[in-house]
């Protein structure tokens, strides 16, 4: 209940006019800002109190027995709180010097109680379906800006934190990142881990030979041991001109950079479409690592989503447009990346990558350039997105869609209601 105390209190949602337990009329004038952190619940807060002003601290709790029950008392960083809220006053309360601090009773309104039961246990998903389509579009768009921010500042902290564990190789993290949503969800982890394997700086020097440079990424992935191919195919394998081809090249470099194989068993195929398998995605990663398309200056010289999208197209070597996995034949097929596929990886690797880069440098234009370019792309059509729009919720661009996964997964999933806007309008109502 505290919660939504501090929740009346921060939104006004309390009457205008309140008063102290000792009969003072009390007026909020600015509730102040929210502490996350040690010390009272908002700082710089004004009141008046019986006509007089007053600047300061607002601490609240359940009842106002909580304030001694937390040592607020006997702290000294709770002295210049000039008013106590609480939803039962049971006691009087004082700081470290024996000052009586003025308190009120505060209720939650009985509207804003009846609406926060029903986004904690409402059915249908979400929970604040009646009022999302009510609402004008720019209470919508303002806050949908906020939250594709977020998701682009979550995916920024993630992409730092690879720099990081590459020793501060932002080109390193570049390639980790795209290697993971090579994966499309389902093998994400396992090219995670496997782009972490790939020695870039070792690779480097022959990456103007792609079958060496296919030799590393299939070995360095598990796929080149007889124990990944199934047995259906594994005679046919070990027999595949190609296939021996590839696995003495690897064991030439292996032993040369002291390279070693993650576990093929991480590798993922059940249900999995065959121009998805791993083969044919780390054949697509060979392909655009050799021709020098996808690195960081690449990614912060496009300036544009056609660039970025010309400089993402990638197809299979040739062994693999007759192949799926080895000695496993199909008609002849060039396997570029489809539209859908390409869009993806620029919405969740390229433009994150701007984006964190343009932070990583101070550059607010690669920043503004990269929502730009996701404001320029087509949503996403997903599970997420479709229950969005059924509400009402007018879905533009990949910029839109992003948000809308960004409050799902952060905020709805959570019952997170009380920081979110679209919860905001629906506690406040008073009609149903």
């Amino acid at each position: 209940m505290e919660k939504l105390l501090h929740y009346v209190w921060r939104h006004r949602l309390m009457p205008s006019m309140l008063a102290t337990t000792d009969g003072r009329s009390v007026e909020q004038i600015d509730p102040g800002l929210p502490n996350n952190g040690a010390g009272p619940d908002f700082f710089n807060a004004k009141v008046r109190i019986g006509g007089t002003l007053w600047v300061g601290n607002v601490e609240i709790h359940d009842r106002s027995a909580d304030w001694e029950l937390h040592g607020h008392g006997r702290d000294r960083a709770y002295d210049n709180v000039v008013l106590h809220v609480a939803g039962d006053t049971d006691c009087d309360v004082f700081d470290s010097q024996g000052r009586r601090i003025p308190q009120i009773r505060l209720e939650v309104p009985p509207h804003v109680l009846e609406n926060y039961e029903t986004l904690l246990h409402e059915d249908k998903y979400p929970p604040c379906h009646r009022v999302v389509a009510t609402l004008p579009r720019l209470t919508a768009h303002s806050w949908m800006a906020a939250l594709q921010t977020e998701r682009l500042e979550r995916k920024t902290a993630d992409i730092r934190r690879r720099a990081e564990l590459c020793g501060g190789s932002w080109e390193d993290a570049c390639f980790i990142t795209l290697a993971r949503n090579y994966g499309f969800g389902i093998n994400g982890d396992a090219f995670e881990q496997w782009a972490c394997r790939v020695p870039l700086a070792a690779v480097a020097h022959h990456r103007d030979d792609l079958f060496q440079v296919e030799a590393v990424f299939m070995g360095q992935a598990g796929l080149l041991t007889p124990e990944s191919i199934p047995e259906r195919y594994r005679d046919g394998a070990l027999a595949d001109d190609y296939y021996k081809r590839l696995c003495g090249e690897y064991a030439y470099l292996s032993h040369k950079f002291g390279l070693s194989p993650m576990d093929w068993k991480q590798w993922r195929f059940l249900r999995l479409r065959p121009q998805n398998f791993p083969h044919i995605r780390i054949s697509q990663l060979a392909n655009l690592y050799h021709g020098r398309r996808m690195g960081l200056r690449a990614l912060a010289e496009c300036d544009s989503v056609d660039s970025l999208r010309d400089m993402m197209r990638t197809h299979v070597t040739p062994y693999w447009e007759t192949h799926y996995t080895f000695a496993s034949e199909s008609m002849k097929n060039e396997k570029r990346l489809s539209p859908f596929s390409l869009d993806l990886l620029m919405i969740n690797t390229a433009i994150p990558v701007i984006f964190a880069y343009g932070r990583h440098i101070s550059d607010e234009r690669l920043c503004e350039r990269a929502v730009d370019m996701l404001d320029g792309l087509k949503p996403e059509n997903n599970r997420i997105i479709r229950m969005w729009r059924e509400c009402g919720l007018d879905v533009r661009s990949a910029g839109d869609s992003q948000a809308l996964i960004q409050l799902k997964n952060e905020y709805c999933d959570r019952k997170d209601c009380l920081r979110c806007r679209f919860g905001y309008e629906f506690l406040k109502s008073e009609e149903r």
